[in-house]
C-alpha cells in the first residue's frame, strides 16, 4: 500500500515537474508576436487633358407692362432661342430648363414713404445647354445673341468620359506616396517590409485649369479658350518598417 502510495506520488510530482518545465515555453508560444513600427506618407497626383464638352446656360429677360404680355413675348423669344441651339446640332436630352421666373418691377418712389407702384413685370426663363462637340461652341454662342438670348453664363468645360484620367491621376498618387516613403525610410534609417494599408481621398477632383495655347474657334464666330481640365487625387498609404 505504501509503496503504492509512493508511486503515485512521484507521477503526480513528475507530472508537475513536465508541466512547470512546459509552462514558460507554452507562454511563449502564446504571446503575440511584436508589432513592427508603422510609417505613414500621403500622396497627390495630377493628370490632365483638353476637355472635349461644354455647359453653359443661356435664357431670355423679357418685360412688359402686364405679366400676360411679359411672358407672351418672352416664350416666342426662348422658343426661337431653343430652335436655334437644336439647328446648332445640339440633342434634345442636352437641353433642359433650369430656371423661370415672374417679377414686378415697381416705380421709383417720389418720396419717401409713398406706396410702392408695379411698373411693368418681368420674365425669366433660362436653359442649360450640354454641347458635346467643342467645335461648335463659337457658333453656338453667336447663334444663341442672333436668336434672342440676352444672358448667358456659367460656361464650364469637362470630359464627357473620365475615367481613364482619373485612373491616370490615382497611380500617380499611389507612386508619389512611395516615393516620399523610400525617402523618409531612406533618411531614417530603416526598410519598408510590406503595405499594411491604403485609404483613398473621397474621389478624384476635376481642376478647370486655363492655358494660353488653349484652342480658339474661328474668328466669324464669339472666340472661345477651352483650356485644360485637370483631375486631382490623393492617396494615404501605411508601410510597415524595420530597422536595416
Amino acid at each position: 500500500m505504501k509503496f503504492l502510495r509512493a508511486t503515485a506520488c512521484a507521477a503526480f510530482l513528475g507530472a508537475a515537474g513536465l508541466v512547470a518545465s512546459l509552462s514558460p515555453l507554452a507562454a511563449q508560444d502564446l504571446a503575440p508576436n511584436a508589432r513592427r513600427a508603422t510609417l505613414s506618407v500621403s500622396g497627390e497626383g495630377l493628370a490632365s487633358a483638353v476637355p472635349d464638352m461644354a455647359t453653359l446656360t443661356s435664357g431670355v429677360v423679357s418685360e412688359g407692362k402686364t405679366a400676360r404680355e411679359a411672358l407672351d413675348a418672352n416664350s416666342a423669344a426662348v422658343a426661337t432661342m431653343i430652335e436655334a441651339i437644336k439647328a446648332a446640332g445640339v440633342e434634345p436630352r442636352d437641353i433642359s430648363t433650369s430656371g423661370f421666373s415672374v417679377q414686378p418691377q415697381y416705380a421709383p418712389q417720389k418720396k419717401e414713404g409713398d406706396p410702392l407702384r408695379i411698373a411693368s413685370y418681368q420674365v425669366n426663363n433660362a436653359v442649360t445647354v450640354r454641347l458635346r462637340d467643342l467645335g461648335k461652341l463659337g457658333d453656338l454662342l453667336d447663334q444663341l445673341v442672333t436668336n434672342g438670348a440676352n444672358q448667358i453664363s456659367g460656361i464650364a468645360f469637362d470630359i464627357a468620359d473620365p475615367a481613364k484620367l482619373e485612373d491616370t491621376a490615382r497611380a500617380e498618387a499611389v507612386k508619389e506616396a512611395r516615393h516620399q516613403a523610400e525617402i523618409i525610410a531612406q533618411a531614417a534609417g530603416v526598410r519598408l517590409v510590406r503595405v499594411v494599408s491604403i485609404a483613398s481621398d473621397a474621389g478624384p477632383r476635376p481642376m478647370p485649369r486655363m492655358m494660353m495655347a488653349a484652342r480658339a474657334e474661328k474668328m466669324d464666330s464669339v472666340p472661345v479658350e477651352a483650356g485644360e481640365t485637370q483631375v486631382r487625387a490623393g492617396v494615404t498609404v501605411v508601410y510597415e518598417i524595420e530597422p536595416l
